[in-house]
């Protein structure tokens, strides 16, 4: 399926940084209504054992990227391109065409339903891959690097100087914050970010009606 611009109406792209919080926001969106699409979760299906794209990665990475049970190595992968961007930019020409196919099959499905629903597709890298005229409008997931970091090291269990390389490979969240035109502000309690998500599912619900 070729994907052009205006792919519809009906799909707004979510953004963010690393450990901004866009499942938060994503989930929020689902409880109300919204169809959601993750293109992370797009991604992990396209290099499952036995897809040309798994194939393709080892040609290029080798058999190192592998682990013993034929999955991908996320964790050695990571580490080949933090610092490399000939490497990245080579691993993304391998991933997001396939995700972009899939991606915009799954839009068109959930846009053949009558329910006038909004349908969020959670994009990590969307102005770094520049898929955002895809789609209607950018909702940003926002929280200040500090936070982003903290949350990183967490979750991830990284030092402070990986977590800090991981976060600078891409495009600075204040960049984003610029270019989106809805902000969640996801820095505080998980109420005020809920509360912030309700409104604007309304206002966009709204807008695909009306």
């Amino acid at each position: 399926m070729t994907v052009g611009l205006n792919l519809t109406d009906r799909a707004f792209a979510l953004t963010g940084g690393i450990g901004t919080g866009k499942s938060v926001v994503a989930e929020f969106f689902r409880e109300r209504g919204a169809r959601i699409i993750d293109t992370d979760r797009i991604a992990r299906e396209v290099v499952e054992p036995g897809k040309p794209a798994l194939s393709e990665l080892t040609q290029y990475f080798g058999q190192e990227v592998i682990s013993p049970d034929g999955t991908l190595n996320r964790e050695g992968l990571r580490n080949r391109i933090i610092r490399d961007r000939v490497l990245r930019e080579k691993l993304n020409s391998i991933i997001h065409p396939r995700v972009k196919a899939v991606m915009a099959e799954r839009i068109s499905a959930f846009s053949r339903e009558k329910d006038g629903m909004p349908v969020i597709v959670d994009v990590p890298l969307l102005y770094e891959v520049g898929w955002e005229r895809l789609f209607r409008d950018v909702i940003l997931a926002y929280a200040p690097v500090s936070i982003q970091i903290r949350r990183l090291m967490e979750r991830d269990k990284l030092d402070r100087r990986t977590a800090e390389l991981t976060i600078a490979s891409q495009m600075s969240i204040d960049e984003k914050r610029s270019r989106a035109k809805y902000i969640i502000d996801n820095s505080g309690t998980l109420e005020h970010t809920r509360v912030q998500v309700e409104r604007l599912f309304d206002i966009l619900r709204k807008g695909i009606i009306s």
